[in-house]
């Protein structure tokens, strides 16, 4: 047998009838590098080419969905890559492979091979007889009434693998030689199977310190798996029901870079303050809906991406996170937090942090100590009733604060609150208790929502000195054409949007903005529409006012200047 330089690729993908939509990202991972070999070129047709079968030149030879029952026979012995998916082949013998013997990739994805039929053996030949098997995938994608799936995974794989995919299965047990003693293995796909701690070896990689990647989310797993391959980059354990996560179960891993652990029963009490600590190299971890009443002490400092979401955390202390020096994002929304229960020193020194989500909480008022270069701040959704003058003294590069759906009222705005905020370009006050347009707005604004509040009157000078605004919601309220002072929108030299639908208008407001360009007046009270209405608003582009309670008021519209 001739020996080929290039790497073997064996696809064993079996057991699914693929969905259009089927793949998930983590499937894709492994199927993405190398789809493109299963595409033969029709345009170079080779001779000796089975019956209903597709072949080239180059030897890529197709016989996907035709029916077959068993492996063809008449293969050319050119073949390098071959297509069997989507037939109904249920075994495989080694001396039906042993003649292509320049076969590089093999797919068998979606046929009728099972753990209790003629798989195990059949992919034990067939990697002796190829002995160059990199890449296996067992990958099935369930649909309603298939009964093909694995419920074991082979016992012996040859120690030439390099990646194994056995996602979506009902995979109950592996076997300690099914990945261990492979020192080519670099990933391993597992997600979506039946595993338990009681079906996994103790040494379940042993031999095999080069993985890389490990997926095991959306199983039935209590606790990390034991002995992890210290070459892990990325390792997905979602999904499962982990309650704990045993002492030093990490330390080996000083190249972890991405840890996933949401979805799970992780409290506290099932982990320790040095659980995280030697994961030198984490950037991304993900905490999120699990059973964590307090952020979990010893977080390494090379945290780039924190998920914390729906927990139970009432508390962040003053040392949790100031060791977390390379944070970017921190995300804590859906939680129990209370602002008295944030330490005013608990984000001091973290000055790469620029995104923080506290949204769906139980704020009172604004935290203290808010993290002084944040620049996108999400508190919608709490209980905040007030904004005091130095709520946000030391927030200078602001640029994105949303407090919608707080219980806030125009009185308790200070006419300061806003003033350290020149680099506030967007605004949201939306679902609040405001009555009137409060004063003391940031000048450099270019959106502003105040949608759904009970405003009635908008003063004159509360829009002064917004020459950058661009978009102005106050949609959902309770303004009055005489109730808006008609120098209101004088100084809105920007403004391109402006939404004031359903209101209480009953004709077009006055004096609006030269450069307008979108107007939403739907669902207010407008009667008619006078032949001036809109001399001011030259550029003019998309005027909304559905449900006029005229045909006047439409007609004199059509006939106007537009």
């Amino acid at each position: 047998e001739r020996v080929q330089e290039s790497l073997l690729v064996l696809w064993l993908l079996v057991f699914s009838y693929k969905m259009i939509h089927g793949h998930n990202d983590e499937d894709n991972e492994f199927l993405e590098n190398s789809s493109e070999l299963l595409n033969p070129d029709p345009n170079f047709l080779a001779p000796d080419c089975p019956r209903d079968c597709t072949c080239t030149q180059e030897g890529v030879v197709d016989c996907g969905g035709i029916d077959l029952k068993e492996f063809p026979i008449d293969l050319p012995e050119s073949t390098n890559h071959l297509s069997l998916q989507n037939n109904q082949i249920e075994e495989i013998f080694p001396e039906e492979l042993a003649r292509l013997y320049r076969l590089e990739t093999l797919n068998l994805q979606n046929n009728r091979l099972t753990s209790k039929g003629k798989l195990e053996k059949p992919s034990i030949r067939v990697s002796r007889a190829t002995d160059k098997l990199c890449n296996m995938s067992l990958c099935n994608k369930p649909v309603s009434g298939h009964r093909w799936k694995l419920t074991l995974a082979p016992k012996f794989l040859p120690n030439t693998l390099i990646s194994a995919d056995f996602a979506a299965n009902s995979i109950t047990k592996i076997y300690g030689l099914t990945f261990g003693q492979k020192p080519n293995l670099r990933s391993v796909y597992l997600h979506n199977n039946k595993l338990s701690d009681a079906g996994l070896p103790d040494n379940i990689f042993n031999g095999s310190n080069n993985v890389e990647i490990l997926i095991m989310s959306s199983n039935f797993l209590k606790y990390v798996p034991k002995n992890l391959p210290p070459a892990l980059y990325k390792l997905h354990l979602k999904n499962n029901k982990l309650e704990k996560i045993p002492k030093g179960a990490f330390n080996e891993l000083v190249g972890l870079r991405e840890l996933y652990l949401q979805n799970n029963y992780l409290t506290n009490e099932g982990m320790d303050n040095e659980t995280f600590w030697k994961l030198s190299s984490l950037e991304y971890l993900d905490l999120s809906s699990n059973n964590l009443s307090q952020i979990p002490s010893g977080l390494p400092r090379n945290i780039v991406l924190l998920h914390l979401e729906k927990n139970a955390i009432k508390t962040i202390g003053r040392d949790v996170l100031i060791q977390i020096r390379n944070l970017e994002y921190l995300l804590l929304h859906n939680n129990k937090l209370k602002a008295r229960g944030i330490h005013p020193l608990a984000f001091q020194g973290l000055k790469k942090l620029h995104t923080v989500h506290l949204y769906n909480n139980m704020l009172e008022r604004i935290p203290s100590g808010l993290p002084r270069r944040v620049k996108t701040l999400m508190i919608l959704h709490n209980q905040i009733s007030e904004i005091n003058r130095n709520d946000f003294a030391t927030t200078y590069l602001l640029e994105e604060l949303n407090l919608s759906y707080n219980k806030i009222t125009s009185p308790h705005i200070h006419r300061e609150a806003f003033r350290k905020l020149r680099l506030l370009k967007s605004l949201d006050l939306s679902g609040n208790n405001l009555h009137t347009l409060p004063f003391g707005f940031p000048k450099n604004l270019q959106i502003l929502k105040l949608k759904e509040n009970d405003i009635s009157t908008i003063p004159r000078r509360a829009l002064a000195g917004m020459t950058k605004l661009q978009e102005l919601y106050l949609n959902n309220n309770k303004l009055k054409v005489n109730s808006i002072h008609r120098a209101a929108w004088q100084e809105l030299s920007s403004l391109q949007l402006l939404d004031m639908g359903g209101n209480q208008l009953i004709s077009i407001p006055s004096d609006l903005p030269g450069s307008l360009e979108y107007l939403y007046l739907q669902n207010n009270k407008i009667t008619m529409v006078s032949e001036n209405a809109f001399e001011s608003t030259p550029n003019i582009k998309g005027i909304f006012l559905r449900f006029l309670q005229t045909l006047q008021g439409l007609q004199r519209l059509l006939q106007g200047p537009m």
